[in-house]
């Protein structure tokens, strides 16, 4: 028995959780991000586990690793410059989208740039019908052209996005031959091998973001493999994956969307395990991070699920944990625009150069800044003494942005964290609209090295139940992909009635698909590990533009029962829209499949009850609400089960700092979570 390794990469902080299957208990490290030389946190955690815990790297045996690098380029438009190939007449594909403006109640919402401009969409003379069938093979001279014009427009990249390519291949493939043969330096995406649905918009903008961050992510993933073998870590790495799952690395360097959300589901995958062990039924998972937070749903510890989730200003149509991810986060940046109105974000100031306060090299403030600026951290080292937060820099850095705005340092930073959570608050509440929940039945899971600092704030603008800090807050993602099933998700395109004439076919196509994902497996994993599998389809009465997942039984396609398919497809239309027509046809647009594979499961440990009062390491200043507050320092180290504490107060541990503002409390669980909830009035 060794050790299995789960490590999440963000743009500040490396996070280590590292279980010994001997002893079953869990070590945890933070060390600071390297993104100019990736891989390198990666040899330094390695080294200080070692140091400080005895763990061996030549005794890991199972490496797991999440990392926020592909959603960070996404928000921040930092990805490649691209060209887009697209059948001659459907050249407009990305430009017309889906004709909707991101947010319609605002007269000054505007649609985004695409992440192609239309002048680098090049025109592929060819043709393939709805039915699969090529009229036109590809025409090699404009594939030529179009290659010669990207060269022009200095394109280190081309995403090919051919019309009906999801029902045939054949065109996508001989126009990437092409390319490979003449211009083999420039990495070449397909749709039909990137996610091969219905629907040239969809299809084409998850090829599109999955080739605007290919370059970093191979770039990356290679540094982090030579980083792994040169510290002696045998087991090949695995990656996890946006739908909450885990892939081995070859995987993720060519279908880098998969891992666009890496980071983000590895946290959602931790909350959702914690949820479930301590027993909260109802929970949203808060993970902020240095550039981003990000929301998603956990009921009865079973994640929501999605397609066409918002990655900064684009959807992605690919399988993955229904999540929600705005750009701020702990090192969003503030600055004040042309009308002299102070913004906060999207860019951040990552690990490096970092908030200001961190010392190392940063300039512009951020949200952590802002904290510390006002009180609420600067009490500790934070990061498992990573970094020394400088309270007097941090002031400095927000002297600027005051004098301009004609207001103190204070009611400027405390402005600057009420933007980032009016951010948060407005994409949240989009969330919670639309899956129909009352914020006031969730708790938060707050996490990631800014959650818990921010939490409570958010917590009381959306009137939730209340905010839950897990024991090692600022390393949660590293546990979510160290107890992250192996899963994969397999789709196939049907668009056909559901009646007689696809019964015929139905147990022929998902004996297909099982086969695939069986053999997937065997490839990536092993042929004799346990398995399952979960069937779905995409189902809409004829007619309907848009279609909805329904869960599917193995036997009904197996017997060909397109009744029971019928009756399955009414039953869950009643529960979203609250009604149904069962005598309306139907429809089936994509048949899914997910196969899923166990990872062995810590357990929990219990703690100790309280024997003694709460000790208070500190009392300090701390402006919070518009006003300065004489508020408790406790450290997390010391408190025990049944403690309890009135807010504002200030918890201070190694990875992370919870702040409870005012008319707040603070109970902690058997399993030391921290449940903070709202006092009520007498």
């Amino acid at each position: 028995m060794g050790y299995r390794v789960g490590v999440d990469i963000g743009g500040s902080f490396t996070d280590f959780a590292v279980l010994d299957e001997h002893t079953n208990q869990i070590h945890t490290l933070k060390v600071l991000s390297r993104p100019d030389q990736p891989g390198s946190e990666i040899l330094t955690g390695l080294t200080q586990l070692q140091q400080r815990d005895g763990i061996d790297p030549q005794q890991i045996d199972y490496f797991t690793h999440g990392t926020t690098v592909g959603i960070n380029a996404v928000i921040q438009r930092r990805g490649v410059k691209l060209a887009l190939f697209s059948t001659e007449g459907f050249c407009d594909v990305l430009e017309l989208a889906r004709l909707k403006i991101p947010h319609i109640h605002d007269l000054f919402s505007r649609r985004p740039a695409p992440l192609i401009s239309r002048d680098r969409v090049f025109a592929i003379k060819e043709r393939t019908d709805r039915h699969g069938n090529v009229l036109t093979e590809v025409d090699r001279q404009s594939v030529l052209d179009a290659i010669n014009a990207a060269r022009e427009a200095g394109c280190q990249g081309i995403v090919v996005a051919l019309l009906h390519s999801y029902r045939n291949r054949h065109n996508e493939a001989a126009v990437k031959a092409i390319i490979n043969q003449h211009a083999p330096d420039l990495l070449t995406s397909c749709s039909a091998d990137i996610w091969p649905i219905i629907r040239e918009y969809e299809r084409t903008i998850t090829a599109t973001i999955n080739a605007y961050v290919q370059p970093m992510v191979i770039h990356y993933l290679e540094s982090f493999e030579r980083a792994l073998k040169e510290k002696g870590v045998r087991p090949p790495p695995r990656i996890t994956k946006s739908n909450g799952g885990v892939m081995g690395v070859e995987q993720a360097k060519s279908e880098c969307v998969q891992m666009v959300l890496s980071g983000t589901a590895s946290g959602v995958i931790g909350a959702s395990f914690l949820a479930s062990a301590c027993g909260f039924d109802k929970i949203l998972s808060l993970d902020i991070g240095g550039t981003s937070a990000d929301v998603a749903v956990i009921v009865d510890g079973q994640v929501a699920q999605g397609n066409g989730e918002i990655i900064g200003d684009f959807p992605i149509y690919i399988p993955s944990v229904a999540v929600t991810s705005v750009g701020q986060g702990g090192g969003s940046l503030a600055w004040i625009d042309n009308q002299g109105v102070l913004q906060m974000g999207p860019d951040s100031a990552g690990s490096l150069p970092g908030p200001v306060c961190f010392q190392r090299g940063g300039t512009q403030p951020t949200a952590t800044d802002a904290f510390a600026a006002c009180g609420m951290i600067g009490h500790g080292d934070l990061g498992y003494n990573a970094v020394q937060v400088d309270v007097a820099a941090a002031r400095a850095a927000w002297q600027p942005l005051a004098d301009s705005l004609g207001i103190s340092v204070e009611e400027t930073a405390e402005t600057a964290i009420e933007l980032a959570i009016s951010s948060m608050y407005g994409d949240t509440s989009g969330l919670l609209s639309r899956f129909g929940l009352d914020p006031r039945e969730f708790w938060f899971l707050a996490f990631g090295g800014a959650g818990p600092m921010m939490g409570c704030f958010l917590a009381r603008e959306l009137n939730m139940k209340g905010v839950i800090v897990p024991p090692t807050p600022g390393v949660l993602s590293a546990l979510g992909g160290l107890v992250a099933d192996i899963r994969n998700d397999f789709i196939r395109t049907l668009y056909s009635d559901l009646d007689a004439s696809l019964a015929d076919r139905l147990a022929t196509e998902a004996e297909a698909l099982s086969q695939r994902a069986r053999d997937w497996l065997s490839s990536q994993h092993g042929a004799h590990m346990p398995f399952t599998l979960h069937y779905s389809a995409d189902m809409r009465y004829r007619g309907q533009s848009f279609e909805i997942e329904v869960a599917l039984e193995p036997q009904w396609l197996a017997q060909a029962n397109v009744t029971a398919l019928h009756d399955a497809f009414d039953r869950q239309h009643q529960q979203l829209f609250g009604h149904f027509d069962a005598d309306a046809p139907v429809q089936i647009i994509n048949l899914r499949l997910v196969i899923a594979s166990p990872t062995p499961k810590p357990m929990l440990n219990q703690l100790a009850a309280a024997d003694a009062p709460v000790e208070v390491a500190q009392q300090v200043s701390a402006w919070i609400d518009g006003a300065a507050h004489q508020v408790d320092v406790v450290l997390r180290a010391t408190l025990r089960a049944g403690h309890q504490l009135i807010g504002p107060v200030i918890v201070a541990q190694d990875d992370c700092t919870t702040c409870v503002p005012p008319n707040m409390k603070v109970d902690v669980d058997s399993f030391g979570n921290l449940l903070i909830t709202p006092v009520e009035a007498n």
